[in-house]
């Protein structure tokens, strides 16, 4: 038998969990057991999750040292992805989101040397108990209901059973010598926060679970580091936070800073449809009536044919754009491509025709083969 230090180490795994069925839903829904067992007690704190997530994994850290009240020393893992990114004997790499509460727990992170059986066995001991002992003969009717039988089977049974190494109860020796001897919670649990990393598309957004979150335009095609939080996501350039945002659940929501865009998207939300009637409205009637019919479109939002219509004033002078609009009135066709076009083959400085033209004579007399219509009744 092994022997460690009181407080010293605690062992963590993963395990697949029971299919449940949800009895009020009726969804089916695979589980997993996440166990920590404190090595020198064997006192234990198990749940029952619905992914193997890093928000999962560090949730679920949380949960087991408020169960200890306390926190061991060094943390035994088996390498899962949303710890380690990279396992190595020698120098394996530590998500950055398990690093955090590392610190702020004041646990040291030890993950088990790939290749190493015994060791790796050790580990999973936990969950093989919890899963031979605590599955058979149960039935759950929810998550909630589950982790509620889960947690009075760890209090009432495994904790209070004779251990096959120690010979004694584990929730005796923890409660009259471990507990005591383990590092206390801070004063402030850390946020625990994950960590994404995402490129910065085009549009001067980064895309995190199919939500949208800007950036600075300077940074765009870089990959950028993301903080994730319930309530908020904050976004770096190595360690430098360049912008922070609501967290947002919906898919395909948006959280904007406009000052992160380039100046002419800038430009382009400042010059709103009130701006651009009121600038319509400087430059003349049939000006502010083209505007108007644009901003009636139901179909189209035609903000930017709008300001594109307005900064023609800047190139061909106020007066002839409105001249390009009444002649576009008159015809019908109020776009910005028609009055662009006026514009620039110069037809708004032609007069308008108000009155049709007169026809001449063989347009007004009967025809060469025409038949008047008293020869039609005949």
């Amino acid at each position: 038998m092994l022997d460690f230090a009181v407080g010293e180490q605690a062992r963590v795994d993963f395990g697949s969990g029971p299919l449940i069925t949800d009895r009020h839903s009726d969804e089916v829904f695979k589980t997993w057991f996440f166990v920590m067992t404190l090595a020198w007690s064997r006192h234990q704190y198990a749940e029952l999750v619905r992914n193997q997530s890093v928000e999962t994994w560090l949730a679920c850290h949380r949960h087991a040292f408020e169960w200890f009240n306390g926190v061991p020393r060094k943390v035994r893992i088996d390498n899962p992805k949303c710890a380690i990114t990279r396992a190595c004997y020698y120098e394996p790499t530590v998500q950055r989101a398990y690093g955090e509460p590392a610190l702020g727990y004041a646990f040291v992170i030890d993950p088990c040397p790939v290749a190493d059986p015994a060791k790796k066995g050790r580990v999973e001991a936990g969950v093989k108990y919890v899963k031979r002992n605590f599955m058979p003969l149960r039935e759950f009717h929810s998550l909630a209901h589950a982790n509620e039988q889960l947690q009075t089977w760890v209090r009432d049974e495994a904790g209070n059973r004779i251990h096959g190494s120690t010979r004694e109860q584990p929730l005796k020796r923890f409660n009259e010598t471990e507990q005591a001897l383990l590092q206390p919670l801070p004063a402030i649990a850390p946020a625990c926060p994950t960590w994404a990393k995402a490129k910065l598309h085009g549009n001067c957004h980064v895309q995190y679970e199919y939500c949208q979150y800007s950036a600075p335009f300077r940074l765009i095609h870089q990959t950028l580091w993301l903080e994730i939080t319930p309530d908020a996501l904050r976004i770096y350039q190595e360690h430098e936070l360049v912008a922070i945002h609501p967290r947002l659940f919906k898919r395909g929501d948006h959280s904007t800073v406009q000052d992160h865009l380039p100046p002419h998207a800038q430009a382009y939300f400042m010059r709103d449809p009130q701006w651009c009637l009121a600038r319509a409205m400087t430059i003349g009637p049939a000006c502010l009536a083209v505007v108007e019919s644009l901003f009636a479109n139901r179909v189209l939002d035609h903000l930017r044919a709008a300001q594109g219509l307005l900064r023609l004033g800047d190139q061909f002078g106020r007066g002839r754009l409105d001249a390009a609009c009444s002649r576009a009135l008159n015809f019908g066709t109020p776009s910005y491509r028609t009055i662009k076009q006026i514009l620039n083959t110069g037809l708004d400085q032609q007069p308008e025709l108000t009155e049709s033209p007169a026809l001449e004579a063989p347009y007004l007399d009967g025809g060469r083969f025409s038949r008047s219509p008293a020869d039609s009744l005949h």
